[in-house]
């Protein structure tokens, strides 16, 4: 297998996302807290809780991160994901992170909001209801980047976080994602480099920071993804496998970039990698199946 592989094209020639739901305001049903204030921002997570919930329940949660290639995009990126595993017992939570084009920030800041959502969670787990053995990440394109990233990367936490709390959670669920951004061309391209915020690119690389003991993953991907290359998810989860961890990649025959997004393709997409999803935390115990009653 080649140390070095295919450049992403996430960071550099994304689609945009809208933001004309951006910032999220009065999201029905959500609960609203301040995870991390910066000196430009203070950034949010909107919380969807089950029905009885409350501090002593205990429930496991899953956290999503917006696509955008770490310049825009908009946290309601993933409501009705939320609110679906929220149907389900889980704590659905949206999390909100600095990007470029709001913040002038560079991906490393990104990655260290990420990371940053994560530990407060566990923080907090008391008071949000949490099990803080039990968070799922996950994330669609910059945002499954950004999920896997919470998992595996070692380097670019805050240094201000509580440093009780590791960012790693307990499950990945990976909608088409940046894995790889490694690659020796972008030494010579200082506009990349810029936009990283390090010239170590292989430290913001979940994939050539990859080892044992890493959470089971689920990952969703077109095979005609000019975005995020196909490729580059085989090779990730083919790599996850011989170091002994549990990756399951599930191909989208000739389907593109975000095609899994709620409101696209007549909502069939949607509804099919939530249903495995769902059947992979029914896997690892964090749900109950689903009975069909006639």
């Amino acid at each position: 297998m080649k140390n070095i592989i295919l450049l992403l094209f996430f960071l550099i020639n994304i689609k945009l996302i809208s933001q004309s739901n951006y910032p999220p305001k009065n999201i029905n049903g959500s609960i609203e807290y301040i995870y991390k204030k910066t000196k430009d921002v203070d950034l949010k997570i909107w919380v969807f809780n089950p029905e009885f919930h409350n501090i002593s329940s205990k429930k496991p949660a899953i956290v999503f991160f917006f696509g955008g290639g770490y310049r825009n995009g908009t946290p309601n990126q993933f409501v009705e994901h939320a609110k679906y595993f929220r149907s389900r017992g889980m704590v659905g939570i949206i999390a909100d992170y600095r990007v470029s084009s709001r913040h002038n920030v560079k991906v490393i800041n990104s990655i260290s909001d990420g990371k940053s959502t994560i530990k407060w969670i566990k923080e907090k787990s008391n008071i949000l209801g949490i099990d803080p053995k039990k968070i799922v990440a996950s994330g669609g394109s910059s945002g499954g980047h950004l999920a896997a990233s919470t998992a595996i990367l070692v380097e670019h936490d805050d240094p201000q976080d509580n440093p009780k709390y590791h960012s790693k959670p307990s499950a990945l669920i990976l909608f088409n994602p940046g894995l790889s951004t490694g690659n020796e061309r972008w030494l010579i391209n200082r506009q990349i480099i810029n936009r990283l915020g390090t010239r170590d690119y292989y430290s913001i690389s979940p994939y050539h920071n990859l080892k044992e003991g890493l959470p089971p993953t689920i990952i969703f991907h077109g095979t005609n993804d000019q975005t995020v290359p196909f490729s580059t998810v085989k090779l990730f989860t083919n790599r996850m496998i011989e170091l002994g961890n549990s990756c399951i990649l599930y191909p989208y025959e000739g389907e593109e970039h975000a095609f899994f997004n709620y409101g696209r393709n007549g909502n069939g997409p949607f509804k099919n990698t939530i249903e495995k999803a769902d059947n992979f935390l029914v896997s690892l115990g964090y749900i109950k199946p689903i009975i069909n009653s006639k």
